[in-house]
């Protein structure tokens, strides 16, 4: 199940969110020419795109970067996707941030 001592996490991505510049022409990327399939239409403020296992999402990289609390264009900071990492246990989420912070990652 993972996080035991010395243990990995569980891997559990079940978003990907790519902060995108048009929604509405990532929509029509993803579903008209690549066939991807959603209940999203033009003007929906995000669309989420059916996969095997692992959602996809287009998502305006500006609000992204708010959601997330960083500055668009902050020297680098922010690459403008954000995975979902879903976990089995509430007392887990500390667990998998600290994890993630040992291994070289920045929780913000």
């Amino acid at each position: 199940m993972g996080l035991g001592q010395g243990e990995g996490m569980e891997a559990r991505i079940t978003i990907v969110t790519l902060g995108v510049a048009d929604v509405d022409r990532s929509i029509r990327f993803y579903r008209d020419g690549l066939g991807f399939s959603t209940q999203a239409k033009a003007g929906d403020p995000i669309a989420f795109f059916a996969t095997e296992g692992v959602r996809l999402a287009v998502y305006p990289r500006e609000k992204l970067a708010e959601d997330i609390g960083v500055a668009e264009g902050a020297g680098g900071e922010f690459g403008g996707i954000t995975l979902a990492h879903n976990v089995r246990r509430k007392e887990q989420v500390e667990q998998v941030l600290a994890l993630a912070e040992r291994s070289g990652g920045r929780v913000v």
